[in-house]
């Protein structure tokens, strides 16, 4: 009985790394919002802290749907993941780095962050219930986060 369940908690880690890798496909793809919102529960929040926040699915939908006149090109480099699982919920706590081209005045910047996650599994799938990003700099490619954190 140990051993299963050891086995299904690494699936279920297995799992929600590919849910944060379908996430960073996702927006590196336009920020694609339809395939965004449908990694999120109906009352799912994605709280982007400087960026902004989403309440519910659909509000996160309309929220990414914006996105991309923010930021025309980004590469979500996520990494370092610590996933805790209990049972159908879980949390996890990813590091972001990530280059990206910010609009309107077409700049390329540097994002870096930590993604504070909570997940829940619902009718088998994982999905993400709280998804919180905890920016520790965004800065001009040109100036670096030595001269000036946030632009």
């Amino acid at each position: 009985m140990e051993m299963l369940a050891r086995v299904q908690k690494l699936a279920d880690i297995d799992e929600i790394r590919k849910l944060k890798a379908r996430y960073a496909a996702a927006c590196d793809n336009n920020y694609d919002a339809d395939a965004i919102a449908e990694l999120f529960t109906e009352d799912a929040v994605w709280d982007g802290g400087i960026f902004g926040k989403a309440d519910g699915r659909e509000n996160i939908r309309r929220f990414f749907r914006k996105a991309p006149a923010v930021f025309s090109f980004a590469i979500h480099n996520v990494m370092n993941p610590r996933i805790e699982i209990d049972g159908d919920s879980a949390t996890g706590e990813w590091y972001l780095l990530q280059p990206a081209t910010r609009e309107p005045e077409t700049q390329a910047v540097w994002l870096a962050a930590v993604y504070y996650d909570e997940y829940v599994r619902i009718d088998g799938k994982w999905l993400f219930k709280r998804l919180l990003v905890n920016a520790n700099f965004l800065t001009n490619y040109e100036q670096g986060w030595a001269n000036k954190r946030f632009v």
